[in-house]
C-alpha cells in the first residue's frame, strides 16, 4: 500500500511553499542558528515525503511535532544545543537579526530569561501558543496530548513564566 494519489510532488511542493519558512522559524527561535534551523526544516520534509500517507490535511501541527522531535534527537545527539541568550530578536526568514529599540531589547532579554528557567514542556506550551501563534488544539496535537491537557500545561505554564517575570524584575531592579 503506498501513499494516496493525492500525496506526489504536487502536494508535496504545496505544503513545502506554504511551511517551510514558519518550520525554519520555529527551529531558529529555539536554537538561534539559521544554518541549523534550515537543517532540521530540511529533515522535517524528508520526513514528511517518506511518510506522506500519515500526514493529516491540516499538515502544520504535524510538522511542528516532527520538527520538536527532531530537535529532541539533536539535542540528545549533542549536534544543536541552542545557546543561552540571544538579545536581538529573530523576525522573518533566513536568520536575519534585527536590534529593536533599547527598551525592548531589554524587555525581551527579561522574557527570554525568564523563559529559560521554566521546565522544557511549559517553555514548549507557551511558545507555540505565543510565538507560532498556533490554536489551542493545534498545540495539543504538536505536543500529542489531549486539548483539555494543553489546556491545563498553558495555564500552570502562564502561572510559572508570570511569577518567573516577576523574579526576573526583582533581580533587576
Amino acid at each position: 500500500m503506498g501513499p494516496p494519489k493525492d500525496r506526489g510532488e504536487e502536494w508535496f511542493t504545496e505544503i513545502y511553499l506554504a511551511h517551510y519558512e514558519r518550520i525554519v522559524r520555529y527551529g531558529l527561535r529555539r536554537l538561534y542558528d539559521g544554518d541549523v534551523a534550515a537543517e532540521v526544516a530540511q529533515e522535517v520534509f524528508v520526513i514528511a515525503w517518506r511518510r506522506r500517507a500519515e500526514v493529516p490535511q491540516d499538515c502544520l501541527p504535524w510538522l511542528y511535532a516532527v520538527a520538536r522531535r527532531v530537535l529532541a534527537n539533536n539535542r540528545r545527539d549533542g549536534r544543536a544545543a541552542p545557546q543561552a541568550t540571544l538579545f536581538a530578536d529573530v523576525i522573518g526568514g533566513g536568520g536575519r537579526a534585527v536590534v529593536m529599540a533599547q527598551d525592548s531589547l531589554v524587555a525581551v532579554a527579561g522574557v527570554r530569561a525568564a523563559l529559560a528557567t521554566l521546565p522544557d514542556i511549559d517553555q514548549e506550551i507557551l511558545r507555540l501558543i505565543g510565538w507560532e501563534e498556533l490554536s489551542l488544539g493545534e498545540a495539543a496535537a504538536v505536543l500529542c496530548c489531549t486539548r483539555t491537557t494543553a489546556a491545563v500545561r498553558l495555564h500552570r505554564a502562564r502561572k510559572r513564566m508570570a511569577k518567573a517575570l516577576n523574579a526576573q524584575l526583582d533581580r533587576e531592579g
